[in-house]
């Protein structure tokens, strides 16, 4: 097993710098529960089979490992709608399976944290169903709920009280006959929204996340936590419902208006997050806590980070994931085109700026929400096509300034799955917005399946390939059930076993990666400055601290051989040529690395971080 002489920034209580923090260095890691590995046979993921592997990850040297939910919950949206925070659900085991895995994780020296869903619940959450039953009870207004359109009987079409659409498909508003009042969803309308405005809800909320931290969770993930502040009038109305001074928004094609304008980044974020940081962290030791915020600008990313703010560690934002969605389009994501990786160049930029102005930022290329990353920007196209893509794209990312955070399958050049029939996804909002997009006339059925196979979330769902079994190892071949999402046909090329002591692989790779954060107070701290910005295809930057300068650079083009353009030309010459001593890393040898240096040119996808003072 690995061990790394790690640096350490700061030991106890969280830093008044984002520099000098313990995650400073981290690396964290995402598994999303249900496919990551099953221990049982039943076709899901589990606790156990999680806490099974945990020596893999020790191995690989993550500090952090972050779960997506294991909350009891109906599973409409793969656990993020939670019907009892305290509890686990059965397909993933128990409360003690979880306090195995955390006594082993903190045995290896890993962190938990736990996603924590507090913008909505499930429908079937106890709080839902009291507030539902009428308007006098201590929970009727612990969701945000809204009487019919004017005109209009609850209930039947055009009644809903503005045109607001669920990011799922479909109207946001939710009819409940027992109370004659809508409720309010911005995803499923299994999701409701919880309302924040509630004193009582959010100290309900408090002692749920403390109850976690004290049975030992080292902190959360908070799902859509720039969404729990809605703006309202001066007399608390929504935009559009009835008696509101704020006007209906204009709908799009498919006759909804998007809620996100009212939802994000609201006007009592930065004072419910206070508060919940005084209730539940002050006085804690070496916990983290990320948001997931879309809608956050740069600028309020930088304060709400700031560790002299007290409000969160780190956001995720998504700029980056943004670049090669067609603007505005009526499709969305799914009318996104070719993507082509230095157009995450400005908005990884912005992100380094969040650090020069005293916060901290998550960096990031996958996630359960997104499609493979080496799919999306790298190249599968042939083998060694993929292996070199995937090691240029780790080594871009985690050079950066901040804390990296892999997804599941990254650190061994997983790709999308590849399926060929709709009836293969599972994704709710996949298969929501298939029927949506293609009754409105937006996309033809084929150009939607097209969009599926390179953007619907499943492609990051399937099992985690351990092996070139029938399963891929996510359970074993004679298990009672398929796993609940179909594996990769690349599993017999792709899988850790193949990779484990190969020193040449994408696994071995992302562990020198790890490694150099760990250990190298420049790729962990230093400065960060772009070079060559108008380059199309290579992507260039150093890091510096102190005298020591580090050059990073990689050919991101799939198919040509690039010019290397000037300013890393010039950096490259005043280091003389590149050597064992002062090439960091590369996905090249030093003889194939100095020969194209030599030439002037770059391969597709050659990669490397070379000290050049």
């Amino acid at each position: 097993m690995t061990q790394f002489n790690r640096l350490s920034f700061a030991a106890g209580k969280q830093a008044d710098s984002a520099e000098s923090t313990w995650w400073a260095n981290a690396v964290a890691y995402q598994i999303y529960p249900r496919s990551f590995q099953d221990s049982n046979g039943d076709g899901m993921g589990d606790l156990r089979g999680i806490t099974s592997r945990l020596p893999y990850l020790a191995d690989l040297g993550v500090d952090v490992v972050w779960l997506s939910p294991v909350y009891k919950s109906p599973q409409d949206d793969n656990g993020y709608d939670i019907s009892d925070y305290q509890d686990i659900d059965p397909m993933f085991g128990t409360l003690a399976d979880m306090d195995a895995l955390l006594a082993k994780a903190h045995e290896l020296g890993i962190k938990v944290i736990m996603d924590l869903v507090v913008n909505h619940t499930s429908d079937e959450h106890a709080w839902f169903q009291a507030s539902k039953q009428s308007r006098d009870n201590d929970y009727f207004d612990w969701y945000i709920w809204e009487d019919p359109r004017e005109g209009f009987t609850g209930g039947e079409p055009g009644a809903e009280p503005n045109n607001w659409g669920s990011y799922f498909g479909g109207s946001a508003w939710g009819w409940a006959p027992e109370r004659g009042q809508y409720y309010f969803h911005q995803f499923s309308k299994k999701q409701p929204d919880l309302n924040w405005e509630n004193p009582n809800m959010r100290a309900a909320v408090f002692t749920m996340m403390n109850w976690w931290m004290n049975r030992g969770v080292d902190g959360f993930r908070m799902d859509v936590i720039s969404l729990i502040s809605k703006r309202r009038d001066e007399n608390g109305k929504l935009h559009g419902v009835n008696g509101s001074l704020l006007p209906e928004q204009a709908a799009g094609p498919d006759g909804f208006s998007s809620p996100a304008l009212d939802s994000s980044d609201g006007p009592r974020l930065d004072e419910f997050l206070k508060e919940m940081h005084a209730a539940v962290f002050d006085g804690r030791e070496d916990y983290l806590t990320v948001g997931e915020a879309p809608g956050i600008s740069y600028e309020r990313a930088a304060f709400i980070t700031n560790p002299q703010n007290r409000e969160l560690d780190m956001l995720f934002l998504f700029e980056h994931m943004e670049g090669d969605i067609k603007s505005h389009g009526p499709a969305g994501k799914w009318g996104r085109g070719v993507s082509v990786f230095t157009q995450t160049r400005p908005s990884f930029a912005k992100y380094e700026s969040i650090i020069q102005e005293g916060g901290w930022t998550s960096l990031f290329l996958s996630n359960h929400d997104q499609p493979r990353s080496l799919s999306r920007w790298g190249d599968d196209s042939s083998e060694e096509a993929r292996v070199k893509s995937a090691k240029a794209l780790a080594l871009l990312l985690h050079m950066h300034k901040g804390t990296p955070y892999i997804y599941q399958g990254e650190e061994l050049g997983m790709t999308n799955a590849d399926y060929t029939s709709l009836d293969q996804y599972q994704d709710l909002e996949t298969l929501n917005l298939y029927k949506q997009i293609t009754e409105a006339g937006i996309m033809t059925e084929d150009a939607m399946m097209d969009a599926i196979k390179r953007v619907s979330r499943d492609n990051a769902r399937t099992p985690m390939q351990w092996d070139d079994s029938v399963y891929a190892g996510f359970e074993a071949a004679d298990a009672e059930k398929k796993p609940w999402l179909g594996v990769n046909a690349n599993k017999s090329v792709i899988n850790a076993a193949a990779q484990f002591s190969d020193s040449q692989s994408v696994y071995a790779f992302y562990k020198r990666l790890i490694d150099l954060r760990h250990t190298n107070e420049t790729v962990a701290l230093g400065d960060w400055n772009v070079l060559d910005a108008d380059s199309k295809d290579v992507y260039a930057f150093t890091r510096t601290l102190g005298s020591e300068t580090l050059l990073v650079f990689a050919n991101t083009s799939r198919t040509e051989d690039v010019e290397i353009p000037a300013q890393t030309a010039e950096l490259l010459e005043g280091a003389a040529g590149v050597t064992a001593d002062n090439v960091l890393i590369s996905n090249e040898s030093i003889e194939s690395l100095s020969e194209q240096l030599r030439a002037g040119v770059l391969k597709p996808w050659t990669a490397a971080v070379v000290k050049v003072k």
